[in-house]
Formats: C-alpha cells, structure tokens, sequence
C-alpha cells in the first residue's frame, strides 16, 4: 500500500513520523491546514484565535485578529485561490515538510510543519504575534 493512501486511512499520522504535506486548504491561524496527501493538520506549539475571535478555554490567546492571522498564515503557505464550500480558504503552495506530533482531536494530526517559503510555520507565526506559544505542546522545539 502506498504512503499516501495510508494517510488516507487514518485518522492521524503516528506520532514522529515525518510526512510531506501539499497545502490546499486551511481553517484558521492554527490550522487544519488540509493536505491533498490526505492529512489534515494543527499546527503544533501554537494556539490562535478561533474565527470569531474568541479563544478556546485553557489555550494561549493571542491578541492578533483571527482573520489577519489566517491571512498571515495563508502567505506562508503560498497564494489564496479562492474559498471553499465549507468557508476554507483555498491555498496553493510549495511541499511542506511535517514531524507528526500525534493526534490533535477528531482526524486532525499535531505538526511542526516547514515550508521552503517561510522556514518553521509554528516559529514564523509566534515570531509575527498571530499565534500565541503553547508551551504545553511546544515541548524541546527550537526556532532557527
């Protein structure tokens, strides 16, 4: 069975594995970022703000706003092509290259995820303040 049609049927990418990801839709500051490889990603180490500006209880709460951070993080990836039926931006945009952390709830997998636009997202978002560090799940990760 092939990498990717593995991705496909989980729900997650097990933990420490690394995997390719090419961005083709995205939520919000901190994800999901969608895969046309299959996975669906959060963003580890990192915490924005929901879409209608509100933070989750017990998560870091950055004071950027949620769409200007979603934007942010869209520019990262590449260029916006459009919005989706489900209200996702759509995105185009190098292969990032991810280190699964485990799962991040439903079929969401947590990664560190670098692009060859921007370097590390999860540094390049806390470095601009539209992400707050989640140091819960930032754990021993370095920014260069």
């Amino acid at each position: 069975m092939g990498t990717v049609l593995a991705y496909l049927l989980v729900a997650a990418v097990p933990q420490g594995s690394a995997f390719d990801c090419t961005p083709e839709a995205l939520w919000d500051g901190d994800g999901p970022i969608w895969c046309k490889e299959g996975p669906r990603i959060r963003l580890a180490g990192i915490s924005a703000r929901e879409l209608d500006g509100s933070c989750s209880p017990g998560h870091p709460c950055p004071v950027a706003d949620a769409y200007a951070a979603r934007d942010h993080l869209a520019s990262l990836l590449g260029r916006v092509t459009g919005t989706a039926p489900t209200g996702h931006l759509r995105v185009e945009g190098p292969v990032l290259r991810c280190v699964s952390r485990g799962a991040a709830g439903g079929n969401r997998t947590a990664a560190f995820c670098t692009s060859p636009r921007a370097g590390d997202l999860s540094c390049a978002m806390v470095r601009s303040g539209y992400a707050a560090r989640w140091d819960r799940y930032w754990g021993a990760h370095r920014c260069d």
